[in-house]
């Protein structure tokens, strides 16, 4: 709650006025009762559900002084989005009137809908009771929609029968996960003093486009798939780099400004907005915050983002490559590791013992990679991030991790069996006595790596624009659990209490070599985009795994199960469900965009086209009429006429493979992925052309040029 004041007092009065925390629980709560709930909130101890009703009552106060007439329970289900449903807190009083009510069970739980989400089979449809659960950890808000305000509680989705069907669960499960196997590696070192708990923090970049709203209508590609299933490049895209840091647009500045204020209110930490590489291009990354609050906040943030765009006469575009040939977007995972004191495990900055227990902490996350490298790639596989990932903006489907030079010459040392110390900034003399010298980092940074040590976190950047960060973030922190339970065990085994200073330094440093050494494959310091790294990472036996078919069957492995099983993350059946509702998501996403490009081809590209071969066979004739030789419209007409023709082949191809799609959502994957997804790319291709030779007065679309510039 500390923290939380200090936030406050950094953004100014108006920030968090929209979140039941800080001083709006501070005031309206007994000591007793605050007591009990900071127990739970900042040490994770069981919710004392005594107090369930003193803390209803005084949310609800709370809600209905800002104007709140109705409440419900916020959770993510496995839709890729957020879920609510509205209840009003007005019931019948007994004496013909009405009264306002939100009891301590009211808030708790509530009971949704559980087959009509996706559920990976585990309800059927007429198996329809689920659960919500308050989430007591996040704290509940006020969302804004025109002039009603909702009063959302983040919750937990559940099946009848217990199992999840959200993502905060699994994240929730990991985190204790993790914090256990952390406390361990603490207790090592006797550096557990006054910690209770050890949790992940994150910081989410967002990248997002921004269109007119008039040009976005007119194209159905944008509104049914959020990219564009053709358009040929524009003279220029971000070739000059001109655009990437550049001076932000006065109306874009309006709506930045604008969404800052509701994320404010909203207990939003926004920080860092700019303009990013592409032409409309633009990130927003808030601070550092604990993992599954970040989570929480960061898809009320993309609610904002899109929410606040139309409100200015735009449309926010978060798909991962709404535009071929241009930058995509990503949501840049920075995550790190810090005690309930405040420490981050991550950061190099403590000598001695520390510099050890720092060191145990960066192999266990290598060791992590090295191990399920397709877990976590699995993770980032998605119908938008297929486009993205191996872009020049993106890193490859290859996980590796960048250590940087002076992590690098550290782990060199550590391999030998030789401690050596990090050695921090230096100063960076721009020779010249009017500028100051500068601090200068102990690494460079590699945008080309998906998955960076960038001073004191990791930096995944393979997520995509669209992600739930809790489903990356969940399999992130169980693979480094189970690595830090490895080096717990190995570490416990190895030190007695009679060890001297020395021989205690020289057993962990074995223990910390041997993980290093069998798992150092998956550290690459260089260039990930070359030829040269993929051809070294074939040789090293890492996995590239370039689409969601080749990438999501890694989540039914045996090695899965059993990882998620032993750490308590998610059962058997939990795992089946998330995987088959991943296929079958990829299924219906690609199968939506290649109905959508038929119909663009068939009711816009071709009549435009037809409508243009008509105009130049007219002119041929009123040229021979003339009696003038109409040799080079006669060549026009005939190119033009090959390509409709070949789109039509195409088309009636594409539409020939969509047809033949069968079996289960597995099969049909690796069907779109290897057959449809070219099809559709052959369509594009000579839908392009196309629009290279027809007048923009009869080009049905608003193209690149006009979107973008």
């Amino acid at each position: 709650m500390e923290n939380v004041r200090n936030v406050e007092k950094l953004f100014g009065d108006d920030y968090g006025i929209l979140t039941f925390t800080g001083e709006n629980i501070r005031r309206r709560l007994s000591p007793a009762a605050l007591r009990r709930l900071d127990q739970t909130t900042q040490y994770n101890e069981p919710l004392d559900e005594a107090i369930a009703d003193e803390v209803a009552a005084a949310m609800k106060d709370w809600a209905t002084e800002n104007g709140c007439t109705h409440y419900c329970h916020w959770f993510q289900p496995l839709t890729g989005a957020t879920a609510e449903k509205h209840d009003s807190f007005l019931n019948m009083d007994g004496e013909g009137g009405v009264i306002a009510e939100f009891s301590g069970e009211m808030l708790i739980r509530s009971e949704p809908d559980a087959s009509s989400f996706p559920t990976g089979s585990i309800r059927d449809t007429w198996e329809a009771r689920g659960y919500t659960a308050w989430d007591p950890t996040s704290p509940a808000f006020i969302a804004i929609n025109g002039s009603e305000r909702t009063l959302c509680i983040p919750t937990a989705f559940v099946s009848w029968t217990g199992e999840s069907l959200d993502q905060k669960t699994p994240l929730l499960r990991s985190i204790d996960s993790l914090s256990k196997q952390a406390m361990r590696i603490l207790r090592v070192f006797g550096t557990d003093k006054g910690v209770h708990r050890v949790q992940t923090t994150l910081g989410c970049e967002q990248e997002y486009f921004l269109l007119d709203e008039e040009d976005y209508q007119m194209r159905p590609d944008l509104r049914m798939c959020g990219r564009t299933l053709i358009g040929a490049d524009a003279p220029k895209g971000h070739q000059l780099d001109d655009h990437y840091f550049g001076s932000i647009p006065a109306k874009v500045q309006a709506y930045m400004a604008d969404v800052e204020a509701r994320l404010y209110a909203l207990g939003i930490p926004a920080k860092t907005r700019h303009n990013e590489v592409a032409p409309h291009q633009f990130e927003l990354a808030p601070l550092f915050e604990g993992t599954n609050l970040a989570c929480d906040h960061q898809m009320q943030t993309m609610s904002v983002l899109r929410r606040t765009a139309r409100e200015h006469g735009m449309v926010c575009l978060l798909h991962e490559k709404p535009f071929a040939g241009v930058n995509g977007s990503g949501k840049h995972n920075n995550w790190s590791l810090v005690t309930d004191t405040g420490h981050n495990l991550l950061n190099p900055n403590d000598g001695g013992a520390g510099h050890l227990q720092f060191l145990s902490f960066v192999c266990a996350v290598v060791r992590g990679l090295d191990m399920h490298a397709d877990l976590l790639r699995a993770t980032v596989a998605s119908a938008g991030n297929d486009h993205r990932l191996g872009a020049n903006e993106a890193p490859p489907a290859i996980l590796s991790i960048y250590m940087g030079a002076e992590l690098e010459r550290v782990l060199e040392h550590l391999e030998a069996g030789e401690t050596s110390e990090f050695e921090h900034s230096t100063t960076l003399d721009l020779g010249t006595t009017a500028m100051p010298k500068l601090e200068r980092h102990p690494g460079d940074r590699n945008r080309t790596s998906p998955f960076a040590f960038i001073g004191n976190r990791f930096e995944f950047r393979a997520v995509g624009s669209t992600a739930v960060p809790a489903w990356p973030n969940a399999v992130l922190n169980t693979i480094v659990a189970e690595s830090l339970d490895h080096i717990a065990d190995k570490l416990e085994a190895s030190l007695t209490e009679d060890m001297s200073d020395e021989e205690r330094s020289a057993a962990i440093v074995g223990v910390l070599r041997d993980v290093y050494k069998t798992h150092k494959r998956v550290v690459f310091n260089g260039d990930n985009y070359s030829d040269a790294w993929h051809a070294e990472a074939e040789k090293r036996g890492l996995p590239n795994l370039r689409g969601c078919a080749d990438a999501l069957p890694a989540l039914g492995s045996d090695k899965a199960r059993k990882l998620f099983s032993d750490y308590e993350v998610l059962g058997e059946a939990e795992l089946d469900a998330r995987l088959m509702v991943l296929f079958e998501t990829y299924v219906n996403i690609m199968e939506i965009e290649a109905r959508t490009l038929i119909r663009m081809i068939h009711t816009m590209v071709i009549p435009a086209a037809v409508r243009h071969q008509s105009e130049l066979a007219g002119a041929i004739a009123a040229t021979d009429a003339a009696g003038v030789d109409p040799e080079s419209v006669r060549g026009r007409l005939t190119d033009l006429t090959g390509l409709i023709t070949g789109l039509e082949v195409a088309c009636h191809e594409l539409e020939s493979k969509l047809a033949s799609l069968d079996g289960e959502a597995e099969a049909q994957a690796r069907m779109i992925q290897d057959v449809l997804v070219p099809a559709m790319e052959k369509v594009r291709s000579s839908s392009d052309k196309i629009e290279g030779v027809v007048p923009d007065d009869l080009w049905p679309l608003p193209t690149y040029l006009d979107l973008l510039f």
